[in-house]
């Protein structure tokens, strides 16, 4: 019986979804932070549940080859792969979705998963940052201990710059009422905006410096301009509003997605966010797109970004779970064209709810296309897919989370 405070030599077996690795102990598993596929480490056991302990290795024994020296505390948000090599970590991540697929969604996938590198610095384009007497950062793993953001190197130096100036007003003014800073810039860092959580209301003059520091630009939107397969788009977007988070992926992402688009088709764009897929498609591949977005925010910038774009967009601000009358309305326009030879679904974690998931099977489109950020529930998720008369194409990740556990998944189904 493993109990809390235990410290035991383990062999460390293979990775779990989430950023822990697995090794057994006395029959049971125990899920180790800190570790390395093949390595001997010595762990403490820090929590026992049902079934499953979690450890901390605090000693290595036998180091992989793949161990490298943290450049940060990787206990600090983004950071739990910061001592692992990062082709190992790319290698870690295509294990992690394989075992999904077969262990959750049962399964099989066509082969072995690319996952496309990313620089490791500066990635960040959209952070939550948090404050804690007046220091700005993340939360370590598992604590609301605020740790510095510029260490775990996953935002630009300027960013940080900026972050700091921001301190150096909250100090001074010694404001205590920011519990968070939303925080969002452009691919190419021209433009960066911030939005304030704030528990009680701010003192105007407060509130504008904090706005005006150097750094930030003036309102509420970023724009980015990206060229997709040659082709320039702008999209507008608010700093609350989702968006992929990957600088240096973010066109190769939206490249690969639409050219799983076939030519001048009818597309519907669901999880639509501020029109990245949806834009681009109608851009790229002459695609009629109908784009569907939940978020109050994000449905603004669809509406901004569809009527800048021209092109077949139609949009809706409505949550994919409530479509089944707007999907009458648009079959009644269209008579006995198809509504949609191509979905594209981008959903929050959590995946699609069973009444969104019917909803989009309903459509019976040629072609799924699932993006995903969190790999069990995108698993889940394609089980029922699979029953529904489709088959996976292909599957393809891109590291837009380096040095941390999460990977961004797209797969395609075809029927």
């Amino acid at each position: 019986m493993l109990t809390i405070g235990q410290i035991l030599p383990l062999t460390i077996e293979k990775p779990a979804a989430g950023g822990r690795m697995i090794a057994r102990a006395s029959g049971q598993v125990v899920l180790v932070s800190g570790a390395i596929p093949g390595e001997r480490v010595q762990a403490r056991i820090e929590r026992v549940g049902k079934g499953v302990a979690f450890a901390d290795a605090i000693a290595v024994d036998e180091a992989s080859p793949d161990r490298r020296e943290p450049f940060t505390d990787p206990a600090c948000g983004g950071s739990l792969y910061a001592h692992i090599a990062y082709p190992r970590q790319l290698e870690i991540k295509s294990q992690v979705i394989a075992d999904a697929f077969t262990r959750i969604g049962r399964v099989p996938l066509p082969g072995a998963v690319r996952v496309a590198a990313s620089p490791e610095a500066g990635y960040r384009m959209r952070a939550r940052l948090h404050v804690r007497d007046g220091r700005i950062g993340f939360f370590r793993e598992g604590t609301h201990h605020v740790c510095p953001a510029r260490p775990t190197r996953q935002l630009l130096p300027e960013t940080c710059d900026t972050l700091e100036r921001m301190e150096t007003v909250l100090r001074s003014a010694r404001v205590d009422a920011v519990q968070s800073i939303e925080l969002s810039e452009n691919a190419n860092a021209t433009e960066r905006a911030v939005h304030l959580d704030t528990t009680r209301p701010l003192q105007s003059d407060v509130a504008d410096t904090l706005h005006s520091v150097a750094g930030l630009t003036p309102g509420p939107y970023v724009t980015d301009a990206l060229s997709i397969a040659g082709t320039a788009m702008k999209l507008r977007r608010h700093v609350l509003s989702f968006f992929q988070g990957n600088r240096y992926l973010l066109a190769d992402l939206v490249t690969h997605v639409v050219e799983r688009v076939p030519l001048a088709s009818p597309v519907a764009d669901l999880y639509a966010g501020a029109g990245l897929f949806a834009v681009a498609s109608t851009l790229v591949r002459g695609a009629s797109v109908f784009a569907v977005e939940g978020d109050r925010m994000a449905a603004d910038d669809l509406f901004a970004n569809a009527k800048a774009a021209g092109g077949q967009l139609t949009t809706w601000h409505q949550p994919v779970e409530r479509l089944s009358t707007t999907l009458r309305v648009l079959r009644n326009k269209l008579g006995d064209r198809s509504l949609a030879e191509t979905v594209i679904v981008d959903p929050p974690r959590t995946g699609m709810s069973r009444e969104a998931l019917d909803v989009t099977l309903g459509l019976k489109a040629p072609r799924f296309i699932y993006v995903s950020c969190d790999v069990a529930t995108l698993a889940r998720d394609a089980r029922r897919i699979v029953d529904a008369g489709y088959a996976i194409a292909r599957a393809d990740a891109f590291d837009l989370f380096p040095n941390t556990p999460h990977v961004e998944t797209v797969v395609v189904f075809d029927r």
